[in-house]
């Protein structure tokens, strides 16, 4: 006989959505910063999360980034750069909904007031070859994390507002960028052929890691978030896979993000 049964998993059991967290970012980087004997200091207004992190690595060997000397989180580097005039912070190697939204969490605590994530994903529906941009506009929610931010449901959802100002923020620039679904999962080396027609069958144009749970923890929390996925790779099922173009693709990741970055500044200037 099980031990412990139960009618439903523990990941949807004992959820309080509305209720407050006991464990808050704000009281981690206060204690972090007492440890490491740092005074309090704002991000830049503008984030990005870089899971694979080749921006940050292309960004340190150009000299162009410099590290954050008042980020007081335990687990990452935040490293500020400028780009068109603009300051961004960036985090790189955040992978994964739990370590992103963790970050994402930490990031907005310290003065961060819009986050881009820039992850690398895998196609699903092959419209066209790789490596091109999509803007996510929904994420299947096949990970755990966005089931302590939000109730259960297929997708979490991007701002409307915000996925359309960068559609229309590339397009006038001339890059090509799709729109549509991803399925964020925890789980890269279990994404079966079943699971792949069935995220094909769906509609949903690739997989990525991070998504799902930064779009339900932006709802939950009322923060501006912006997810795209760079399609870079068809899972290793084709020689000279995850090639992402000049500089690991880091300089068009970067145009990529300053346009839409500069798209939500104007917005918040009106």
């Amino acid at each position: 006989m099980p031990v412990n049964e139960t009618k439903s998993p523990p990941i949807l059991s004992h959820k309080r959505y509305d209720a407050a967290s006991a464990f808050t970012p704000e009281s981690l980087l206060r204690e972090a910063r007492r440890q490491k004997n740092l005074t309090t200091a704002s991000v830049p207004d503008i984030c990005v999360l870089d899971p694979d992190g080749d921006i940050v690595r292309h960004l340190r060997v150009a000299g162009r980034a410099e590290r954050h000397p008042g980020w007081a989180c335990y687990h990452t580097d935040l490293y500020v750069f400028r780009h068109e005039e603009q300051e961004y912070g960036i985090v790189g190697c955040a992978v994964g909904a739990a370590f992103a939204v963790l970050i994402a969490e930490e990031l907005f605590a310290s003065g961060c007031q819009l986050l881009v994530s820039m992850t690398s994903a895998g196609q699903i529906l092959p419209v066209q070859p790789p490596p091109y941009f999509i803007i996510i506009d929904r994420a299947l929610r096949d990970e755990g994390t966005s089931y302590h931010y939000l109730p259960p449901s297929d997708y979490s959802q991007a701002n409307r507002q915000l996925a359309q100002h960068a559609r229309e923020a590339l397009l006038t620039a001339g890059i090509s960028v799709q729109v549509g679904a991803t399925w964020t999962t925890d789980a890269p080396f279990r994404e079966t052929q079943e699971a792949i027609n069935a995220a094909s069958k769906a509609g949903i144009l690739a997989v990525e890691m991070e998504a799902a749970a930064l779009y339900a923890f932006a709802e939950a929390r009322s923060r501006p978030v912006l997810c795209f996925a760079h399609v870079t790779n068809q899972m290793g099922r084709i020689e000279g896979d995850f090639e992402k173009g000049i500089a690991d693709g880091a300089e068009e990741s970067l145009r990529v993000i300053s346009l839409a970055a500069g798209r939500w500044r104007a917005g918040e200037m009106t």
